[in-house]
């Protein structure tokens, strides 16, 4: 028989190893280990955003300040966590570095959360952790734009913003600690304001919730308050970062004027299958408490103080609606990532407040709360799931000059259509010049096609080799490099400088503001400038025509089938060429 004494120690051992701070620190300790090994990924749709990480954090490494030195889509916290973490982990997979980078921030904050509802609840403390890390861990989007197995390289930033907002809803539901409410209110808010400003707006949304039903009182929100505006402050005279930040923000709003309502409608429409179920269920706690609404509702315009605005307001229908209102706000703004997985929180609440409910209400309460949380969850655990095995029998990307930016595997036949692709781009570049002058893409979802992706890569290793190739035949030197595409790695594959003030994620419809005479200046003293041709499109276009303006006294060349390249007149003359004449013989290169 067992003995009570050997039933107790067991019965301890588990609870320590259900810790939910041994689970979170032991998480972090496997994925920085996973780091440390040449691992790849399936690449997926939109992949190439990815690199944009590795353009700003070249940047960063060389000295330059975001915002300040160069145009951001977003603000600079997010290309710092990721140029710290690769400074670490020079190896590993850049999706994983990236996904993972936020737990610099997210890892400590969670683990106040978790460890105050843990002195309550432990089950409450798992349910709280145990979502998150899934969310945390897996580089993958709620919403799928590919049907192959793969990850996705995209909607970065509003996952980075999501996950943050999970955080900082668990800690104003379940946290009773003065300190670590303060802690985890100033924390997460300060890294939405500085990774994307619509993140910030929808915390904000919540914590005005949560001062009306003083899970924060005056006190706190003024010391939060002070503590943020200190920070920035400090940012501000040190960096000159935040009003930088704050103008490519305004910029960013008059290149994206556009129908609000229309937005809303649009990201409704995409995360149906988990706002349609939170409508219900709104309506549902509506119905289901419809008098004790009405009382405190009533008693707010009868007696409008803190204490009845509080009962009002600290209801489950109110969290959840204030909830689900900034995940549409936020998915408003730029859809992908991991919208509304923050609602999990005051659906969590929900239930634990259900009260005294019937078998029939609480049956749809429990169907509703499951349909409003449960798709989205086995949608990414299934998709990471099917990326990570599914890969197994994937081919491996074959390079020579990429680096980590490399490690991506994709299905062989994915793989030969992309060298088919890249191989019908140079010889036949008449149909596509056509179709861009046309304003149209060789196919209407280019970009979030892997081949795609995989002949962007292919064509980066190639212009790499031929750049190597032509320094060594002309011996010369580009000091600073510039693309007229999407991203610009070569920089970072090179070990060189980018220049300044140009913009990142340089998508020319709506994230490239009009250069000025600076940022012109900037582009006319940059010794190499590329321009892509597989294919030629609409938007690589576009950005040379912005840029026009600084390349009429550049000398361009043949750099590779797939790349044209403009001199500076300063390189152009040492290598004694004349107007259009290329480099003979042309560079060798290797696909």
């Amino acid at each position: 028989m067992i003995s009570a004494g050997h039933h107790d120690r067991q019965t301890r051992v588990l609870a320590r190893l259900c810790s939910p701070l041994l689970i979170l620190a032991a998480t972090i300790v496997v994925l920085g280990c996973l780091l440390l090994l040449p691992l790849t990924v399936p690449i997926g749709a939109f992949y190439w955003d990815l690199f944009i990480y590795f353009d700003a954090a070249n940047r960063i490494f060389s000295g330059q300040i975001p915002g300040v030195d160069f145009f951001t889509p977003v603000g600079p916290l997010g290309y710092w966590l990721f140029a710290a973490v690769d400074a670490i982990f020079p190896r590993g997979q850049p999706l994983l570095l990236v996904q993972w980078s936020t737990l610099i921030v997210t890892g400590p904050l969670i683990a106040l959360v978790v460890a105050d509802v843990d002195k309550r609840s432990r089950g409450t403390a798992l349910a709280l952790l145990l979502p998150f890390l899934v969310f945390q861990i897996l580089p993958i989007n709620v919403t799928e734009y590919y049907y192959f197995p793969s990850v996705d390289g995209f909607g970065i930033y509003n996952r980075q913003i999501a996950e943050i907002l999970y955080v900082l809803c668990a800690a104003l539901l379940f946290v009773t600690a003065r300190r670590t409410l303060f802690l985890t209110v100033t924390g997460t808010m300060l890294a939405l304001f500085l990774i994307k400003i619509t993140g910030f707006i929808g915390g904000g949304l919540i914590c005005v919730v949560a001062l009306s039903a003083r899970r924060v009182d005056i006190k706190l929100s003024l010391l939060v308050a002070a503590i943020f505006l200190a920070v920035l402050a400090v940012l501000q005279l040190w960096l000159g970062i935040i009003t930088a930040y704050l103008d490519d923000i305004l910029a960013l709003l008059f290149l994206n004027e556009g129908d609000l309502l229309q937005r809303f409608l649009q990201a409704a429409s995409i995360h149906f299958r988990v706002f349609g179920p939170l409508c219900l269920l709104i309506l549902a706690l509506f119905v289901m408490d419809f008098r004790g609404l009405g009382r405190r509702a009533k008693a707010v315009s009868q007696t409008p103080n803190a204490t009845s605005l509080a009962g009002l307001a600290d209801q489950p229908l109110i969290w959840v609606a204030a909830t689900a209102f900034a995940a549409l706000f936020v998915e408003a703004q730029n859809t992908g990532g991991q919208g509304f997985i923050f609602v999990w929180p005051a659906l969590l609440m929900t239930w634990q407040r259900r009260g005294t409910l019937n078998a029939a209400r609480t049956a749809l309460l429990a169907t509703l709360i499951a349909a409003s949380t449960l798709p989205y969850l086995t949608e990414v655990v299934a998709r990471g799931a099917r990326a990570f095995i599914g890969q197994i029998k994937y081919e491996r990307l074959a390079n020579t000059h990429l680096g980590t930016l490399g490690a991506v595997t994709q299905r062989p036949e994915i793989m030969q259509h992309a060298r088919v692709m890249k191989a019908i781009y140079t010889t036949d570049p008449k149909t596509y010049e056509a179709i861009a002058k046309a304003g149209e893409l060789p196919s209407y979802t280019l970009y979030n096609e892997p081949d795609f992706q995989l002949t962007w890569l292919m064509s980066v290793d190639e212009a790499v080799g031929a750049i190597k190739a032509l320094e060594a035949e002309k011996q010369i030197h580009f000091n600073t490099i510039m693309s007229l595409n999407f991203t610009n790695p070569f920089p970072w594959l090179l070990d060189r400088q980018a220049p300044r003030l140009i913009a990142i994620g340089a998508d020319p419809t709506r994230a490239v503001p009009n250069p000025d005479a600076s940022v012109l200046a900037s582009v006319r003293a940059t010794d190499l400038i590329l321009y892509p041709l597989c294919p030629i499109t609409a938007a690589n276009r576009l950005l040379r025509d912005l840029y026009a303006p600084a390349l009429t006294n550049e000398t361009k060349i043949s750099l590779s089938p797939c790349w044209d390249a403009y001199l500076s007149p300063q390189i152009a003359a040492s290598l004694k060429m004349s107007g259009g004449d290329a480099p003979s013989p042309r560079p060798a290169v290797s696909n």
